[in-house]
């Protein structure tokens, strides 16, 4: 069972309660592989990825460019039984052109120091949450029907009524012109956003305070703008 831990593909999806501890119990019962995609999740909300944050720990785990700060490259890891199997150990082979590219590995080494740092991920969710809060509050001010999904550093918007979307049905009946118009709008207004509303968005370490508040001040423009 390949599955994202918290859904990335159709905006920003946390998993129900309960959901990745039943997939492990299937998996352990039926002797099947349960395998976290955490290229969207690794690092972003919390130093263990999503399986640290919900405590359900997979067999194999793949990540992406957040492992090396954004330089191009990926990992994968699981467990001793499954990981012995690649070469030189077994008879999986395993390579890839740029593997252990010594600019891409350093970026990587200092992007796991900084994250390691006491206190990263408190900053990091208290951001994003600074953020989608103060987004929400300029929506709600303009009479515009919005909500939101947040864990750690990743984060959806939502154009509807809904109080909170928990599954890709609910996404795909959002408002998706009026995020166009509102992407349109913060475009103008020099803040790009992920250009689909079925993109999850992320807050960085690199976002200050000033640029989350720069961000909501061109929210509660672009949403007066579309009111």
């Amino acid at each position: 069972i390949i599955v994202e831990p918290v859904a990335g593909n159709m905006n920003c999806i946390p998993p129900q309660p309960g959901f990745l501890q039943g997939l492990r119990e299937l998996c352990d019962r039926h002797g099947s592989v349960l395998i976290f995609d955490e290229v969207m999740t690794g690092f972003r909300v919390a130093l263990g990825g999503a399986q640290a944050h919900y405590g359900v720990t997979p067999d194999l785990t793949t990540l992406g460019k957040v492992i090396g700060g954004g330089m191009p490259v990926g990992a994968f890891g699981g467990k001793r039984e499954i990981m012995e199997r690649i070469a030189p150990l077994g008879p999986v082979y395993q390579a890839g052109t740029l593997s252990g590219n010594p600019v891409a590995m350093t970026a990587g080494l200092v992007t796991l120091r900084l994250i390691s740092e006491p206190g990263f991920y408190d900053r990091l969710t208290k951001a994003t949450k600074r953020l989608v809060d103060g987004i929400r509050a300029a929506a709600d001010k303009a009479g515009i029907a919005l909500t939101s999904n947040q864990v750690g550093g990743m984060f959806g918007l939502f154009f509807t009524d809904a109080t909170k979307v928990t599954d890709y049905r609910q996404a795909t009946a959002c408002d998706q012109q009026r995020f166009q118009h509102f992407f349109h709008a913060m475009l103008e207004r020099g803040v790009y956003l992920a250009p689909s509303a079925y993109e999850a968005g992320f807050v960085s370490a690199a976002h200050g305070e000033a640029e989350i508040d720069a961000t909501v001040a061109a929210a509660t423009e672009s949403f007066a703008a579309l009111a």
